[in-house]
C-alpha cells in the first residue's frame, strides 16, 4: 500500500521543511493548522528552537473555521501580527486540514502582501510529502523574490551552499564545517542556504560562480538561480576524500558553465545506504572511493533521477524498500530502519534528524572531513 509505514517511522513532513528552511532568515512563518500543533514544528522538528529566536506561529484553525472556510480570520491575524513584529517576509504554509478544504495559499499570501506591504509567500504544503519538498519550495521562493540583482563575481571561485537545514545536517557543527572544508581547497562560500547566514547574505548569491547543492532541499533554488543568472550547479555533499572530487567538479562548472553531477562507477552491491537522496548517494561515492568496495544508495525522500548513480534506487514506501534490501550484507541507515533489514546484515547506525528526530541526535557524526565513523565499523 502506498504511503504506508507498518514498521518504520516516517520522514519529517513538508510543512516542517518550510519552517526549517526559513527559520534563520528574519521572516514570519505561519502554519495553518489546529491549535496545539505548534510543538510538532518547533520542539520536535526544529532543534534550533531553544537557542535561536524566530517568528513561527500557528493559525489555530477551529472546526467551525474549517467548515465555513473563513480565510479572513487567517488573513486578519497574520496582518495584525506582521504590523506589530515587522518581519522581512511572511510565509504561510498548509497542513492536511486546509488541503481538505481547498485553501488557496497563493491568494492568501497575495492579500496579506497587499495589506502589509511585506513580501509574502503561500506554500501549498499538505503533510503528505517529506521535508525535502517543503524546504525546496521555500528556498526557491526566497531565491525568486530576493535574489534579483546581478552582482559582480567574487575574485576567487566561490559557491552558494544550497539545501542546508538541521533536518539533514543536525546541529553538530556539520553545517559550519562545510564552509571551512571548502576553504581548505581554495573555494570560498558566498552564502549558506540556510544555516548561519541571514537574508541579506543570501541576497548576495548571484556573486557566486557555482551553486553546490548539498541536499535535495536545495534543488529548487539551484534551478531558479540557474535560470535567472546562469549559475551552474554541482550536486553532491562533501564527505571525506570525496570532497576533492566535488571541488574538481566545482572548478569545471565555473570554467564551462555546465552543471556537474560527479559519480563513482558503482555496480549493484550488497552494501546499502538508506537516506536523503544526495546525502546517501554522496556517501556511497565516498565509501566506494575510500574502501574499494561498491556501495549503492536508496533514496527514501523526494529525489531527482539525475542525482542517482546506475545502481541507486528511489524507495519512498516501506513496501518498495523491502525488496531492495534482499541479500544486503551491510546496511547503513537510521536506527529506526533496523527492524526491516535482513537479520544477518551488518547494520551500521547513522541517525538522521529528519527521520528519527532528536532520539539519536547525540549519535549523529560530522563526517564532512572524515568518514572513519563508518569505515572503522566495516573492518
Amino acid at each position: 500500500m502506498r504511503q504506508t509505514a507498518r514498521i518504520i517511522s516516517t520522514y519529517t513532513a513538508d510543512v516542517s521543511g518550510v519552517n526549517s528552511a526559513l527559520f534563520e532568515l528574519g521572516g514570519m512563518t505561519v502554519m495553518h493548522d489546529a491549535s496545539g500543533c505548534n510543538s510538532t514544528y518547533n520542539t520536535h522538528d526544529e532543534p534550533r528552537w531553544y537557542d535561536h529566536d524566530s517568528l513561527v506561529f500557528l493559525s489555530g484553525i477551529s472546526e467551525m473555521e474549517a467548515i465555513m472556510g473563513d480565510d479572513e480570520k487567517l488573513i486578519s491575524d497574520i496582518v495584525s501580527a506582521a504590523e506589530q513584529l515587522k518581519p522581512r517576509f511572511i510565509a504561510v504554509a498548509g497542513t492536511p486540514i486546509p488541503m481538505m478544504i481547498g485553501t488557496d495559499f497563493k491568494a492568501v499570501a497575495s492579500v496579506v502582501e497587499k495589506r502589509t506591504g511585506i513580501p509574502a509567500f503561500g506554500f501549498a504544503t499538505n503533510g503528505m510529502h517529506t521535508y525535502v519538498e517543503g524546504a525546496s519550495m521555500a528556498l526557491a521562493g526566497i531565491a525568486d523574490r530576493f535574489v534579483t540583482e546581478k552582482m559582480l563575481k567574487t575574485q576567487d571561485i566561490s559557491v552558494n551552499l544550497l539545501g542546508v537545514t538541521p533536518l539533514d545536517f543536525s546541529v553538530n557543527g556539520s553545517a559550519a564545517h562545510l564552509r571551512t572544508v571548502l576553504e581548505k581547497y581554495g573555494i570560498m562560500t558566498v552564502s549558506n542556504w540556510a544555516m548561519g547566514d541571514d537574508l541579506d547574505t543570501l541576497m548576495q548569491a548571484s556573486s557566486a560562480h557555482v551553486n553546490l547543492v548539498v541536499s535535495d532541499a536545495g534543488m529548487g533554488a539551484a534551478k531558479v538561480l540557474r535560470e535567472r543568472f546562469g549559475i551552474p550547479y554541482v550536486i553532491g555533499r562533501p564527505y571525506g576524500n570525496w570532497t576533492a572530487t566535488l571541488v574538481n567538479s566545482i572548478r569545471k562548472a565555473a570554467e564551462t558553465g555546465e552543471d556537474q553531477v560527479p559519480q563513482v562507477a558503482r555496480e549493484w552491491a550488497s552494501a546499502v545506504i538508506i537516506g536523503e537522496g544526495i546525502s546517501a548517494v554522496s556517501l556511497a561515492n565516498a565509501l566506494t572511493s575510500e574502501t574499494g568496495r561498491a556501495f549503492r544508495a536508496i533514496a527514501a525522500t523526494e529525489t531527482e533521477r539525475v542525482v542517482l548513480g546506475a545502481s541507486d534506487r528511489i524507495a519512498r514506501d516501506e513496501d518498495e524498500l523491502l525488496p531492495l534490501l534482499n541479500g544486503a550484507e551491510i546496511v547503513i541507515a537510521d536506527p529506526l530502519y533496523q527492524p526491516i533489514c535482513p537479520k544477518d546484515a551488518h547494520f551500521i547506525r547513522l541517525p538522521h534528524e529528519g527521520f528519527s528526530g532528536r532520539i539519536f541526535r547525540d549519535e549523529i557524526p560530522d563526517m564532512t572531513e572524515d568518514i572513519s565513523y563508518i569505515t572503522r565499523q566495516l573492518a
